[in-house]
């Protein structure tokens, strides 16, 4: 990978200037991950676009807000203001974080059944230091580039869900990121970590959401361990304002016959991008990753994947869609590597993009890297415009172009959002895609 030296103002604005920050509390496996990330840190280099990584997804807009790294926030938020985020009808078990930041006085954890813990990062290793020894920071390892390793180094709090075998869960897990503007622009760093022990089943909703228009970049990083015949269904949801920048890696570790169904919609923030690194650690494991994305008002949104086969008998499915409007621009750059034993893989990859102006962008290369030779693989890309005679079939019933418009896009979108697990969820994601191309222009 093609990169050039960190620069020290994006160093300084991450908080990766010297040594990490570390606490006397802070157990010495925690102090030696941190250390390892910072110290190759400046190896891996700050990404440029002559990286094949990186080609289409400059840094510059994102280097030049001049973010400060995040400070432990007062929050101010009540739970009567929770109320405008959370989406109506629908029953879970919740974690909100604020700014990177745990509140426990703002979630909702009563109930939870035996052999379940859901909690807060910090939290869970102050009481029980050695708890995520050899777990944290396995998954992600260095990580695909270096805002990983930045995470790593830097992160102060977020998710631990761990499940014992054969528990299932009997409602969804959300997980709410909430960004308030502080007196300057910040990055918060948060870090997750979800491991579902043998047999166990559970869904996990993850919203990104903002509470008023300042600048801000979330940082965040998602390590999942399923372990053998595990099954989780993971929502995320990125609808944050268009004032915010947005980085996120998911690393999925699939043990012999579990099952993986990650949907990803990403509909906010002015530039974002997401990787989802996927290993098959055992036979007879299963991935699906879908996607919905739109991009306008001179958003880019980018999404990277990397499905490695590495053991025979594995299954894995992506299915991304996108609509573009306005100036928006996406990305879409997918990989699909079979090792040379990863006998019977079947994998297969799509991206379709509707295309709504002429000044809208996209970048699709979805990849296959073979090197079995007994394999059922395929993947493919679209880029296209709404059919004419669609849009005249519509509007000779007297339906307006916007509606005609809109209903034609949903319904190109509604493959992805039928998948959304619970029905509020559904309805929520189906009202913000429909207003989202009303309030946008063409």
């Amino acid at each position: 990978m093609t990169t050039r030296p960190p620069d020290p103002a994006l160093l300084a604005w991450l908080g990766q200037a010297g040594e990490p920050p570390t606490s006397a509390d802070e157990p010495a496996w925690l102090a030696e991950l941190r250390h390892d990330a910072a110290a190759r840190a400046p190896d891996q280099g700050m990404p440029t676009q002559k990286s094949e990584g990186w080609r289409y997804t400059g840094l510059s807009a994102l280097i030049e807000q001049g973010f400060k790294p995040q400070q432990k926030p007062i929050s101010a938020l009540q739970s009567e203001d929770l109320d405008k985020a959370l989406i109506d009808g629908l029953e879970t078990y919740r974690l909100v974080m604020v700014n990177g930041q745990f509140e426990p006085r703002l979630s909702q954890l009563d109930g939870l059944p035996t052999g379940v813990h859901i909690g807060g990062l910090a939290e869970l290793i102050a009481q029980d230091p050695d708890r995520l020894a050899g777990q944290l920071g396995q998954i992600a390892g260095a990580g695909q580039h270096l805002f990983t390793s930045l995470n790593t180094a830097n992160f102060a709090d977020g998710l631990v869900m761990l499940l014992d075998e054969q528990v299932q869960l009997d409602r969804p897990v959300e997980l709410l990121h909430l960004s308030i503007g502080l007196d300057e622009p910040s990055v918060a760093q948060p870090r997750h970590l979800v491991v579902l022990a043998a047999g166990a089943q559970a869904e996990l909703i993850e919203r990104y959401l903002s509470f008023d228009q300042a600048p801000y970049c979330n940082n965040a990083v998602v390590e999942i361990r399923l372990a053998e015949r595990a099954q989780l269904h993971h929502y995320r949801l990125q609808q944050e304002s268009p004032s915010a920048y947005h980085l996120s890696g998911l690393y999925l570790e699939q043990a012999a016959a579990s099952r993986y169904r990650g949907i990803n919609i990403g509909l906010g923030a002015t530039w974002s991008r997401t990787d989802l690194v996927t290993r098959f650690l055992a036979e007879q494991a299963d991935c699906g990753l879908q996607g919905l994305y739109l991009a306008g008002d001179r958003q880019l949104i980018d999404y990277h994947m990397d499905v490695q086969h590495q053991v025979p008998h594995c299954s894995s499915r992506e299915n991304f869609k996108g609509i573009l409007h306005g100036k928006g621009r996406a990305v879409f750059d997918g990989r699909v590597y079979v090792a040379r034993d990863a006998q019977h893989t079947d994998a297969a990859m799509s991206n379709r993009n509707l295309i709504l102006s002429p000044n809208a962008e996209v970048d699709t290369k979805p990849q296959l890297e073979i090197y079995a030779d007994d394999v059922k693989c395929s993947h493919g890309t679209t880029v296209g415009q709404l059919e004419p005679e669609m849009l005249f079939y519509l509007r000779s019933r007297g339906i307006s172009a916007p509606l005609a418009q809109r209903m034609l896009c949903l319904g190109f979108a509604g493959e992805i959002i039928d998948a959304l697990g619970p029905e509020p969820l559904r309805e929520q994601v189906t009202e913000a895609v429909g207003q989202r191309l009303e309030q946008s222009p063409l």
